[in-house]
């Protein structure tokens, strides 16, 4: 496919030494006409690839979105979506800034949902009652927030097709395209109404319009400007992504005001340096107005009432926030997301040890147990071309430079709860892996499209069970729980396929649950029990428990006994296990009550 992408573009060959073309005549004629033919459809063949390739990522998407049940994070967006629809209220979800919330609302439009003007407390009460309380229909609600996300999704595939092409044309960009479009995580939580694949595509395009903007500054600059701001009204972990953006806005205008080969001296370079900087305050400037104009368009009435669980962080971190020319609930959104870093010591799990505190390679061991295989080598290759390939190392910055940065970031906190936090990286690396191709060699175009395909059969696979996915290595996706937990696996999406699975296959049995999630289990049929509500001996029939409570059960505590004692029988989504207890379950006792 690529091979033909690339002959497709118009080539020129060697007359030989009677005027004809070089090379025996027969085979001569036979090769301009395949390329006559390949140049004749190359107008809709390219076209017909890209749609084909977004296409079954929207199959994927909006099955997976259709058939999930609420994942733990989406009610609280949803819930403030409605609240920011009908009320144009702050209040909820101070965290994290409105825009990707907003963007939910686009969906929530098109709905009737009920909410009650006089509800109270907090956003985890307010997502359940929005879906659960308030007389509305969750399945339809939940898709409706989600497409909006999942077009998002597609579009920011676009801009992966888009940068790739740039680079190496056509054909890096059909690769680049086909890693984006079959990855397992991107396809998850671009399926999911939150904030983590708006984010990272928001910092995706506007790194691809400060590339753009190395040709024609005063064009692309505001609009990098505009994508940048959007990031940070998305989300609050993007800032550490704004001082890398505004370094490559002052050296894209640089770039595009030197004339290369030329010393333009000391005052030259003084100025070209005073014009870069004034460029990226320029990019800044934009991306404030930005975040203003989110804040704005959800509540324009002063003043701001800081909430009561705001902590008070000082420091260089309590300096930067309010230092920062922001609204004062961003400000207030970024102590609490400090506060929460300071505190989020409760450990994790990884490759079946719960661990305390937080480990530094928590997030890299992920990333290798989530990604295709084919996708690791191919990411490999193409960020060892562009930081080598002479062609392609101005755009190793680009490229490269923003994803290390945020992963040291990422690195140096304890959030260990799963891959979505590092969903730039298959965006970015989806790009970079394109810069293999500029190698121009039929190696390099068969191995690459080797790899895809190996990525292609690894993801469609695992379909349509694309959050807890893990690659061949690691046992594939039935074996994702045994190494990982949480959103890497068990994130609350299975439990309506939990509940189909108890009708169709034990009917008439009594359930006991252990379940982790937001949804609720009596609204999906399911009439479970609490297994530490009853004496041992009453816990008969079917014990069902969610994979990520599993992982985090306390050594020697009463569920770490009961799944010892107890025989697993079946899996649903691969983030729920059902279990048979034993006839006297005598191997754990109630625990004391505190």
């Amino acid at each position: 496919m690529f091979m033909a992408i690339r002959h497709a573009e118009p080539t020129a060959t060697a007359p030989g030494p009677d005027g004809r073309d070089g090379s025996a005549p027969a085979s001569a004629r036979t090769l301009r006409s395949r390329l006559e033919v390949l140049r004749r459809h190359r107008r809709w063949l390219l076209p017909l690839i890209v749609a084909v390739l977004l296409a079954q990522m929207a199959a994927a998407m909006i099955t997976t979105a259709v058939q999930q049940t609420p994942t733990i994070d989406e009610p609280v967006y949803v819930g403030t979506a409605e609240v920011y629809l009908e009320q144009r209220d702050l209040r909820y979800n101070p965290e994290h800034p409105p825009l990707g919330k907003l963007i939910i609302t686009s969906g929530l439009a098109f709905t009737d949902v009920h909410l009650d003007p006089g509800f109270t407390g907090d956003q985890t009460a307010l997502g359940r009652h929005v879906l659960y309380k308030a007389g509305n229909d969750p399945w339809r609600v939940m898709l409706f927030a989600r497409l909006p996300v999942i077009a998002l999704t597609l579009l920011f595939g676009l801009v992966v097709f888009a940068f790739a092409r740039d680079l190496v044309g056509a054909a890096g960009g059909v690769a680049a395209l086909a890693l984006y479009a079959f990855s397992p995580d991107i396809i998850a939580h671009g399926s999911l109404a939150t904030l983590d694949v708006p984010a990272a595509g928001f910092l995706l395009t506007s790194v691809w319009l400060l590339w753009r903007a190395r040709g024609a500054p005063f064009r692309y600059l505001p609009l990098a400007g505009l994508a940048l701001g959007a990031a940070l009204a998305t989300r609050m972990n993007t800032l550490a992504a704004a001082p890398v953006l505004l370094l490559l806005a002052a050296w894209s205008f640089w770039s595009a005001r030197r004339t290369p080969g030329l010393n333009p001296g000391r005052r030259g370079t003084l100025r070209l340096i005073a014009y870069g900087v004034m460029a990226a305050a320029g990019v800044a400037l934009v991306a404030v107005a930005v975040v203003w104009a989110a804040y704005l368009a959800v509540d324009p009435r002063p003043p701001w009432t800081t909430p009561r669980n705001v902590p008070d962080i000082g420091g260089k971190r309590g300096l930067v926030t309010a230092w920062l020319p922001v609204p004062e609930p961003y400000r207030d959104g970024m102590r609490i997301q400090f506060g929460i870093e300071y505190s989020t010591q409760g450990g994790g799990f990884l490759f079946g040890r719960r661990y305390f505190g937080s480990l530094l390679y928590y997030l890299p061991a992920a990333v290798l147990v989530k990604t295709p295989l084919g996708m690791l080598a191919l990411w490999a290759a193409g960020a060892v071309t562009v930081l080598t390939a002479r062609r392609l190392r101005p755009a190793a910055a680009y490229l490269l430079l923003l994803p290390a940065v945020l992963l040291a970031v990422l690195l140096d906190g304890s959030r260990g709860f799963g891959v979505r936090y590092a969903i730039f990286l298959p965006m970015f690396l989806a790009v970079a892996t394109a810069g293999v191709l500029v190698h121009r060699r039929r190696w390099a175009y068969g191995m690459t499209a080797a790899l895809v395909v190996f990525v292609a059969v690894s993801s469609l696979r695992t379909f349509p069970y694309y959050l807890p996915y893990s690659n061949e290595a690691f046992g594939g996706t039935a074996k994702t729980h045994l190494h990982l937990h949480d959103s890497n696996v068990d994130w609350g999406q299975d439990l309506g396929r939990l509940a189909d699975r108890l009708r169709q296959r034990y009917p008439d049995e009594r359930v006991w649950l252990v379940y982790k999630g937001s949804g609720v289990p009596s609204y999906y049929g399911i009439d479970a029990r609490d297994p530490f509500t009853a004496k041992p001996e009453d816990v008969r029939g079917l014990l069902v428990i969610s994979n990520s409570a599993v992982a985090k059960a306390e050594p020697g505590g009463p569920l770490e006994a009961l799944v010892e004692s107890s025989r697993p029988i079946d899996q649903v989504g691969h983030s729920i296990t059902i279990y048979r207890p034993p006839r006297a379950s005598s191997t754990w006792r109630r625990p004391t009550p505190p």
